[in-house]
C-alpha cells in the first residue's frame, strides 16, 4: 500500500535511511538522521512538494519510501523537482522503487511539474534499474565529486520529463 508520509513515520524513515548513511555511499550524508529533521524534512517537503510511503500490508510496518524536493532554488526551475527513492534492504527486488516512483511521478504531474531530476551515487546497479524502469534517461555523470569513506565517488543524474 503507497500513502502520502505522515510526520509520525519520521522514526520509521530514519530506521531504513540511516544504515545506509552510515554504511553505504548511497548517500552522500555521513551523520545519521535524527527522528527531530527527518520530521522538519518531510513537513518541508510536503508543503510544497510530494512525500510517498510504502506499507507492508502483512505488518503494517514502512518499507520504503520516496519524496519529491527542491531541485534547484532559482525561480526558473519551479516546474522541476529533484527525487529519490529508498527501500528496506530486506524488501528490495520487490518491485516497491517502481511502485513508489509511478505513483510520485503521478503526484508531481497532478501538482504541474515538468521535469523530475535523481540523483545517483556511482556505480548503482539497482537505482540505475529501477530509474530507467520507470522511464528516466541518464543525462550527465560527474567524476570525483563526492568524498565518502576515503574514497572519490562520481555521481550520475537521470531526467524524466513529465509532459513528452
Amino acid at each position: 500500500m503507497i500513502r502520502t508520509v505522515r510526520i509520525e513515520d519520521a522514526e520509521a524513515i530514519c530506521a531504513i535511511y540511516n544504515p545506509y548513511v552510515m554504511e553505504t555511499t548511497v548517500t552522500f550524508e555521513a551523520v545519521p538522521v535524527s527522528v527531530e529533521e527527518m520530521a522538519k524534512r518531510i513537513e518541508v517537503r510536503l508543503a510544497r512538494h510530494a512525500w510517498l510511503v510504502s506499507v507492508d500490508e502483512t505488518t503494517g510496518l514502512i518499507n520504503g519510501y520516496a519524496y519529491a524536493g527542491i531541485w534547484r532554488e532559482r525561480q526558473a526551475y519551479r516546474f522541476t523537482a529533484e527525487v529519490t527513492v529508498y527501500v528496506a534492504p530486506n524488501f528490495q527486488g520487490n518491485g516497491i522503487g517502481k511502485a513508489l516512483y509511478k505513483a510520485l511521478i503521478e503526484v508531481m504531474k497532478a501538482k504541474g511539474y515538468n521535469a523530475l531530476v535523481a540523483g545517483i551515487a556511482l556505480p548503482n546497479e539497482k537505482s540505475v534499474g529501477v530509474h530507467e524502469a520507470v522511464g528516466f534517461e541518464k543525462v550527465a555523470h560527474f567524476q570525483n565529486v563526492g568524498f565518502k569513506f576515503d574514497k572519490w565517488l562520481d555521481i550520475g543524474f537521470w531526467e524524466l520529463q513529465l509532459n513528452r
